[in-house]
């Protein structure tokens, strides 16, 4: 009988110790997911506090448009994490040459009512809170990570401050009827590294809704609307198996770690400055040259260096 008793304990021991393993194991998958999680809400944040740094070569709080600006050939700007800046779906004037007062409407106005909520149309940083009372009234400028720059115009009040992060959808100003208006409603822009882009283009306002999940710009004026599942500068389509596969492999670990590191390697590339450096400074401690740091910038030396502006060193 103790012969026989000791037989049947052992498979039972051996599922006590594959049992007490367990726990160990979801553990420490919890651990690995957790740290990747940090990871990635870090590089969020990173983007957030220095949106498509890798794109602007500057940072200024006292001009909207920008120059000396090296347009990429090709840029797919991601239009997937949004929110239409009002819930109106009224357009009372669209983007384009304006008879009447001869002039450019470099925007789209949207029909909203003194102290309808103005939101961010994505998550980014406050680049401009200003007032111009012969034209935008009192505007808003803000920056994203996906390489966009909108701007919120004829505001009754600003909800916001130069240099603040804002996440998509909250609210940054009230409509109203400041500046250069005739009634109150949202001059709303959009542009990419200083380049205009009508936002009927990438935004459907009466249907409340993007027009495509990634607008391509093209330095060569032939930009395009592409689908998630579309391959970028080709005629082709993915197959559903091939998208089913993509869509699995980018949820995976495995790519948010390669995304990691790509977001590593491209802020390993760039500077904020800081309060009291200069090119000289700054050319030393990445083992480079003045004239290679104005060069990739496209500065002279004599330019003068504002703190918290992005350089790029390599």
């Amino acid at each position: 009988m103790v012969a026989a008793m000791a037989v049947m304990a052992t498979p039972c021991l051996g599922q006590d110790v594959l049992a007490s393993a367990a726990p160990v194991d979801k553990k420490m998958r919890a651990i690995d997911s957790l740290a990747i999680s940090r990871l990635i809400d870090e590089e969020v944040q990173w983007d957030l506090e220095n949106p498509a740094a890798e794109l602007y070569n500057s940072w200024t709080n006292k001009s909207v448009r920008l120059t000396d600006l090296n347009l990429p050939a090709e840029h797919k700007i991601d239009l997937r994490q949004f929110c239409m800046p009002a819930s109106s779906r009224l357009v009372t004037s669209r983007y384009g040459y304006r008879r009447s007062f001869r002039r450019q409407h470099y925007g789209t106005d949207i029909k909203v009512y003194v102290g309808d909520t103005i939101r961010a149309a994505f998550s980014g940083k406050v680049r401009m809170v200003a007032y111009e009372g012969r034209g935008y009234g009192k505007y808003i400028v803000m920056r994203h990570p996906n390489g966009l720059e909108t701007l919120y115009g004829h505001l009754s009040k600003q909800l916001v401050k130069e240099d603040q992060v804002v996440k998509v959808g909250e609210p940054i100003g009230l409509g109203g009827n400041t500046g250069r208006s005739t009634g109150s409603h949202l001059h709303f822009e959009t542009r990419f590294m200083g380049q205009f882009i009508n936002p009927e283009k990438l935004f459907n306002f009466e249907a409340q809704d993007i027009q495509g999940d990634y607008y391509v710009f093209r330095s060569n004026g032939q930009n395009a609307l592409l689908a998630a599942h579309e391959i970028v500068g080709g005629e082709s389509e993915m197959s559903e198996e091939e998208a089913a596969a993509l869509a699995k492999a980018e949820e995976s670990q495995a790519f948010q770690q390669r995304k990691i590191a790509e977001r590593q390697q491209e802020r390993a590339k760039v500077h904020r400055v800081r309060k009291g450096e200069s090119l000289y400074t700054i050319a030393k401690k990445y083992g480079t040259t003045v004239e290679k740091l104005c060069k990739v910038n496209n500065i002279s030396k004599r330019t003068t260096l504002r703190p918290g502006q992005i350089l790029k060193y390599s």
